[in-house]
């Protein structure tokens, strides 16, 4: 068994992940952290791009998981630098999160290999794409931002048949008007409702002409346990705006 018992997730997706993997081991979790719904004594130690380092500090965690995208360097050299133990995860496609999944849950916790874990890897492999698709994926509004190099979510839509027409911009998340953003040719806009949470009333009426494909965040964005059901909540979203 793991000596690692006080585990404190700054990355929503990990923090589902340890809570339904081993239960009772968290005991700090950012504001953003929704699921599961039920986290037991857990205290909220501010965001992810804003934690409260001392908070952290004083709770005494064997173990601090963070996310070099989701989380400022910061305020995880400040971790460091007050002894805390890290593990930072890079995720950049489905196959690097069921990696890091794997070297948090088995090889930092000494977990079982969790069996959603296992229902998730057998459900990504079934999937039979929907496309071909070209889409915009916009994350933000107010400046807009899309999605656009290298990033968790592009590969997500990819392997569903969904190709982002900005996947070869420089930039990972650039700033692109609407406009800019139909002149790159597409058939479809994706909208997720995180991080910025788009509607049918906030976001479509800025692509007019396009279908518009309203998602959840959590099953585009996250890595853990939605991986298992994601494949098919995607699929009825996507399947549903063409």
């Amino acid at each position: 068994m793991s000596g690692v018992r006080r585990i404190v997730s700054l990355v929503p997706s990990l923090t589902e992940a340890v809570a339904v993997s081993a239960p009772g081991r968290l005991v700090g979790v950012t504001d953003w952290c929704t699921h599961p719904g039920d986290l037991g004594g857990a205290v909220r130690v501010g965001g992810t791009k804003n934690p409260d380092v001392p908070a952290i500090i004083g709770l005494r965690p064997d173990l601090v998981v963070a996310n070099e995208e989701e989380n400022r360097a910061l305020d995880l050299a400040a971790l460091r630098a007050a002894g805390v133990p890290l593990l930072v995860t890079e995720v950049r496609s489905l196959p690097q999160a069921f990696g890091e999944l794997e070297r948090l849950l088995v090889g930092a916790l000494g977990l079982a290999r969790p069996g959603w874990l296992t229902d998730a890897g057998k459900a990504w492999a079934a999937v039979e794409p929907l496309g071909p698709l070209r889409a915009v994926i916009p994350v933000w509004r107010r400046p807009w931002m899309v999605l656009g190099r290298e990033t968790f979510a592009g590969d997500v839509l990819a392997r569903l048949g969904v190709r982002n027409v900005l996947a070869g911009h420089a930039e990972r998340y650039p700033r692109v008007s609407p406009a800019e953003a139909r002149a790159a040719g597409c058939d479809l806009v994706v909208l997720p409702d995180e991080p910025y949470r788009f509607t049918a009333g906030d976001g479509p009426e800025a692509f007019p002409g396009l279908p518009a494909a309203l998602v959840s965040g959590r099953h585009l964005t996250w890595y853990g346990p939605s991986l298992r059901e994601a494949p098919a909540v995607l699929a009825r979203a996507l399947r549903a705006a063409r």
